[in-house]
């Protein structure tokens, strides 16, 4: 197993170590700081709403939706227990006034969340879910009617680029037609060495893609 391997590895589930120091990259890589921003950004988020982040790492995103959702509640979601730990001590003053929450938990915990949730978010892990079909199933399950899911994707590969990203947005936009999710759009946002791309979708009550 090669070195780079070994580091690719930790941003899938970081722990020990070079866990730590990947929660770092990940919360001061300028590329990083930018993407996590920008889909903020795109959230068009209210003071009361809900908010569900999957796979929220060190808490950067988790933070910068807390400081919108100023009347509502965010909820951090990450399979490592290190970067629960750090996403804790990120948002530490709000989950202290009951406005956070930081589980240690998985996609497959999402079958068993009710339909709270405003906004459901996630940040370059998308290609780490088994299925992507079952996935966008359980977020459409979820959002509450109107609600909105943002997925956003930046190739890390040897050499990434801008048709490996937009190869990973056909496959979110299908998964998410799949899962009966509407008005769905392509986000691009340039970035070096390649650009990020956030798909977005809405669930409507009701809603027949025939």
């Amino acid at each position: 197993m090669t070195l780079r391997s070994v580091i690719v590895r930790q941003f899938r589930h970081p722990q020990g170590l070079l866990g730590y120091l990947a929660g770092l990259i990940m919360a001061s890589r300028p590329s990083n700081r930018q993407r996590n921003a920008w889909t903020v950004g795109l959230l068009g988020l209210e003071p009361r709403h809900r908010v569900l982040e999957i796979g929220c790492g060190p808490g950067l995103a988790l933070k910068a939706c807390a400081a919108k959702v100023t009347e509502g509640r965010v909820v951090g979601l990450d399979h490592s227990p290190l970067m629960v730990r750090q996403a804790r001590r990120r948002l530490a003053t709000e989950i202290a006034a009951d406005r956070a929450q930081v589980r240690l938990g998985d996609v497959t915990d999402m079958a068993q969340e009710p339909a709270t949730y405003d906004r459901v978010v996630s940040l370059n892990v998308v290609q780490f879910f088994p299925d992507l079909n079952e996935v966008f199933g359980y977020i459409h399950t979820c959002l509450v009617d109107g609600g909105t899911v943002a997925t956003t994707f930046q190739p890390r590969s040897k050499n990434p680029t801008l048709e490996e990203a937009m190869a990973m947005a056909q496959r979110i936009e299908a998964a998410m037609d799949q899962g009966e999710f509407t008005d769905i759009q392509c986000h691009e946002l340039s970035l070096e060495p390649a650009p990020a791309v956030c798909v977005t979708g809405v669930k409507i009550a009701g809603y027949d893609r025939k």
